[in-house]
């Protein structure tokens, strides 16, 4: 039996669980939480950096979610391939997925780390205001992001979902434009629409729902 360690909050988390729940791959849930200190040990033994989520399938470790994805593509294949057979389409779908993670998930969490009173400990709470100048550049990073996507879905088709790029894209989107809105009318606010109506993604929406206020710079009465 597959096991994903992860929080259902985790957009990374929730990178994993689109790929395991569009193809209904059976695995256990192990909450990073509380009433479960034993899963925190084994993702910090796990984990080079102790971070989540990750996967095991009997005696395997896998660390990262690019690599659960493409792991689950070549060792638990389902009806959505996740990784593009053809070669180009693969590679394509491969540097959506940097892109969405690199520019658009990791601007997005520069600005939830303006938040906390040292980013590199959550623990020790929050700032009374956010750290303006890591805030503002992680919009503007985001705003880059945003404008370089928008020109390239302009001349260009995603692969089908649900994909590598689907995993990436969908939980970036989604909390990207809870920091800094994604402009009405554009093909990446449609895209984040057609992505938040599959049914994967939909149930990780929801299954977090209850979890909204951890959300430092507040979570909106939206979505």
């Amino acid at each position: 039996m597959l096991a994903l360690y992860g929080h259902l909050f985790s957009s990374y988390t929730w990178k994993a669980l689109i790929a395991l729940y569009a193809n209904g791959t059976e695995f256990e849930f192990r909450a990073l939480d509380a009433e479960h200190p034993e899963n925190f040990e084994f993702v910090a033994r796990a984990h080079p950096a102790g971070k989540f989520p990750v996967l095991t399938d009997g005696g395997v470790t896998v660390v990262e979610a690019t690599a659960i994805i493409e792991y689950l593509a070549v060792h638990r294949p389902g009806p959505q391939p996740l990784i593009p057979v053809e070669p180009a389409l693969a590679a394509t779908a491969r540097m959506l997925d940097r892109v969405f993670d690199n520019y658009v998930m990791a601007n997005m969490q520069h600005v939830v780390a303006a938040h906390f009173k040292d980013r590199d400990n959550p623990g020790l709470g929050l700032r009374d205001q956010p750290e303006a100048a890591e805030a503002e550049a992680g919009k503007a990073g985001l705003r880059r992001a945003y404008g370089w996507l928008e020109h390239w879905l302009e001349g260009n088709l995603l692969p089908p979902h649900v994909s590598l790029v689907t995993c990436a894209a969908a939980p970036s989107l989604f909390y990207a434009d809870w920091v800094e809105r994604i402009p009405e009318g554009s093909r990446l606010a449609a895209l984040r629409a057609e992505l938040l109506a599959l049914p994967a993604v939909s149930r990780c929406v929801e299954d977090a729902r209850p979890m909204r206020g951890y959300f430092p710079p507040g979570a909106p009465d939206r979505d």
